[in-house]
């Protein structure tokens, strides 16, 4: 976390530091599940239901060394210690909404909308925040321009990640000019939740792909595409009082799932039709207030009336 003299390294505060165990924990949960997936592709499930059954131990355990039910919080409260829970799915579904809330309260009104985490929050930061509400919240972190934050670091003249948010005032006997681990999750967030272009994980290497933007905040349009092996995905959206639209390239030889922002699914159209009857587009569902539809390769140009 950023320590709270400019010219320390690390902060001697124990309020911003996360408890090391609760970090190796954490890690220690996501990984055996990360193997237990694994032996699943693999054809071994017994391999992967022991490996499970010790996730759910860890996790046991983990929840009651340091969830804190009074303060909704893990720990002594750092954004760390509430991020990585969080993004690993290991708190349980009742206690989310809280722990998400004090979460917010944290970034909100201890570090004022900028970023309270080191190097380990940071992967995890903008995606744990756009996944449970606050794409706004993290749109605002990644806009700052005073200490700490990536902007400072551009406004101080940087033209590439410091090891230390402090970089410029930091005792150099640890201070890397150019970092890139501490450009943390903030470009992963921008091309898979602004421009909404990530891979399926259930078919992987772009051979589906899930396009789901996330209009934050103010922001009026997003732009952007990513050359994958079948050839470029783009995405474009724009968005004004009376409608939303999202342009979509999808490559051959893949499909893509499209999330379109609509208050109302009937009132979306591709290339000025209704998108439930255009070539190539089929709707799916309804969900959190948008309109899902399933295309084949080719392009589109969404528009959702507001």
């Amino acid at each position: 976390m950023p320590p709270e003299d400019p010219k320390l390294i690390h902060s001697q505060d124990p309020a911003r530091i996360t408890d090391k165990t609760l970090i190796a924990s954490s890690y220690y949960y996501e990984l055996l599940r990360v193997v237990a997936r694994y032996a699943q592709i693999l054809d071994k499930p017994i391999e992967a239901a022991d490996l499970e059954r010790l996730a759910s131990q860890v996790n046991n355990a983990f929840q009651m060394r340091f969830y804190k039910p009074v303060d909704n919080m893990y720990s002594n409260g750092t954004q760390t210690s509430s991020i990585l829970p969080l993004y690993f799915q290991m708190v349980p579904q009742e206690n989310r909404a809280a722990v998400v809330a004090s979460l917010a309260h944290n970034i909100e009104d201890i570090t004022h909308g900028h970023v309270g985490t080191g190097l380990v929050g940071a992967q995890w930061l903008m995606r744990t925040l756009s996944d449970n509400g606050h794409a706004d919240l993290a749109y605002t972190i990644a806009t700052q321009k005073t200490y700490p934050g990536w902007g400072y670091m551009v406004d101080q003249g940087a033209t590439t990640i410091w090891e230390l948010w402090n970089g410029n005032t930091a005792d150099p006997a640890m201070n890397s000019g150019n970092h890139v681990m501490q450009i943390g999750d903030l470009a992963v967030w921008m091309y898979e939740y602004l421009a909404g272009i990530r891979s399926d994980p259930e078919k992987p290497g772009f051979r589906h792909i899930l396009i789901r933007p996330y209009p934050a905040a103010d922001l009026t349009s997003v732009k952007a595409s990513h050359k994958s092996m079948y050839g470029p995905i783009a995405t474009a959206w724009k968005r004004d009082t009376s409608a939303f639209t999202l342009n979509v390239t999808v490559p051959p030889n893949t499909s893509a799932t499209v999330w379109v922002p609509a208050k109302d699914a009937a009132k979306v159209t591709e290339s000025g039709k209704p998108a439930a009857n255009a070539k190539g587009v089929k709707f799916v569902r309804s969900e959190d207030g948008n309109a899902v539809f399933e295309v084949e390769s080719g392009s589109y140009a969404f528009k959702a009336t507001q």
